[in-house]
């Protein structure tokens, strides 16, 4: 798996049970996923200079641990399937201190013409890159 993301639980984002709420393991995970994305060429760049973008259209996560104030996180992400308009991949949430598992995340995203606001085949390069970080 790839390392994509890391960072710490901070208080405000607590619930009130006293653990990390569910909001913020989305942004940790939306963080992870921009940096993946990035992997393949979708960088910002790319995006801005082709009118393209991405958008979510399946997630699926299970909650396995509680994290807490203070705890290090570390995300590390597997690309799991390339289509001609799709990218479906995992992302699974450690405390990087104990290497507890305490989420994972399945995701399928669409690939954007953001002129025509609809799905289109995403270029040669990220099949290319796919194929590199996949195995």
């Amino acid at each position: 798996m790839i390392e994509t993301y890391r960072g710490v639980v901070r208080p405000h984002q607590l619930d009130h049970m006293g653990h990390m709420n569910v909001q913020w393991y989305t942004a940790v995970f939306d963080e992870a996923t921009w940096h993946l994305f990035s992997l393949l060429g979708l960088t910002n760049s790319y995006f801005k200079s082709e009118m393209r973008g991405m958008a979510a259209v399946e997630q699926h996560t299970k909650y396995l641990a509680e994290v807490m104030a203070g705890d290090l996180l570390v995300c590390r992400s597997r690309l799991t399937g390339l289509e001609n308009k799709v990218l479906k991949f995992e992302h699974h949430m450690f405390n990087a201190e104990t290497e507890t598992l305490a989420a994972t995340t399945s995701l399928v995203g669409a690939h954007l013409d953001r002129e025509i606001r609809k799905a289109c085949p995403f270029p040669g390069f990220v099949a290319e890159k796919f194929a590199e970080l996949a195995d």
